[in-house]
């Protein structure tokens, strides 16, 4: 596995500026190395350490598209929002259809009126058992490749998700949550909300797409985002985004597997323990 040495960079993105298209210049697996410390890594192909972990990326991408999962609609990126796709609808011209589904853990959100965290409501749909069944045990794949390619990061944020998350809350050992994101193009971000000193873990499924690949200008990285590739990175520490996705043909889509900790369930451990004790 190539090693590369990141080096922050002068640049001029901020948070919420639309991502433009990057060539990928991540193209071989790949290890992160900020300070003499691995930070994370990447894959081209996840079948050549677990084919086990490829078999679940595809049931999971298959489920994901089929009508037994519910998915949140978006309205962003490509498609632009609510007035411009009603406009592209009304002038005949194809929409980039725009999704998501969380799995795991859910934050509170007291400006929703729901002021305790829950459990996603996808959890209690019959007909996505095999959806959800599938993204956990690729969950658990996932984190065995972590250990095997970065231990001291699996021991470390299987510590802080033992310090900081309920067991309930918990998404295998190292997530508290799950997120598929389909054909969505994200602007320039942080991840705040997630537990700091944690990694995500990005499985990319696509077909007939260009584009779409994870880009980090504080190290001037660009990351293949290609089938089956895997990225794991700690998404709360820099600012990121997800370039143009361009289809090649008429049912090309990009779908991306995403395992992450949210940092807001740590005040619950108390209680939690509480109530099971």
């Amino acid at each position: 596995m190539k090693r590369i040495d990141l080096k922050k960079q002068d640049h001029d993105i901020k948070i919420g500026m639309k991502c433009e298209a990057l060539e990928p210049n991540i193209t071989e697996d790949t290890l992160f190395i900020l300070d003499g410390v691995p930070i994370g890594f990447y894959i081209k192909d996840i079948s050549t350490y677990s084919q086990k972990a490829a078999d679940l990326a595809d049931l999971a991408d298959k489920e994901l598209r089929s009508d037994r999962v519910p998915k949140q609609e978006m309205s962003r990126g490509p498609q632009g929002d609510k007035a411009a796709k009603a406009k592209r609808l009304a002038e005949g011209k194809e929409l980039v259809v725009q999704f998501s589904t969380i799995l795991g853990g859910v934050a509170a959100k007291p400006h929703m009126r729901r002021n305790y965290p829950t459990i996603s409501s996808v959890h209690r749909v019959a007909t996505a058992r095999n959806f959800i069944k599938a993204m956990l045990l690729l969950a658990k794949e996932s984190e065995q490749i972590i250990k095997t390619i970065i231990p001291e990061l699996y021991e470390q944020q299987k510590q802080l998700i033992k310090e900081s998350v309920p067991e309930k809350y918990r998404f295998a050992e190292l997530f508290t949550s799950s997120i598929s994101n389909f054909n969505i193009a994200a602007n320039y971000h942080l991840d705040t909300a997630n537990l700091k000193g944690c990694c995500n873990v990005i499985i990319s499924k696509r077909m007939g797409t260009t584009g779409g690949n994870t880009t980090v200008p504080d190290y001037g990285a660009t990351v293949n985002s290609g089938d089956n590739s895997m990225l794991v990175y700690p998404a709360w520490m820099n600012v990121h985004g997800v370039t143009p996705i361009e289809k090649t043909q008429k049912d090309g889509y990009r779908n991306t597997l995403v395992f992450y900790p949210l940092g807001s369930f740590k005040k619950y451990l108390e209680s939690d323990d509480a109530v099971n004790g």
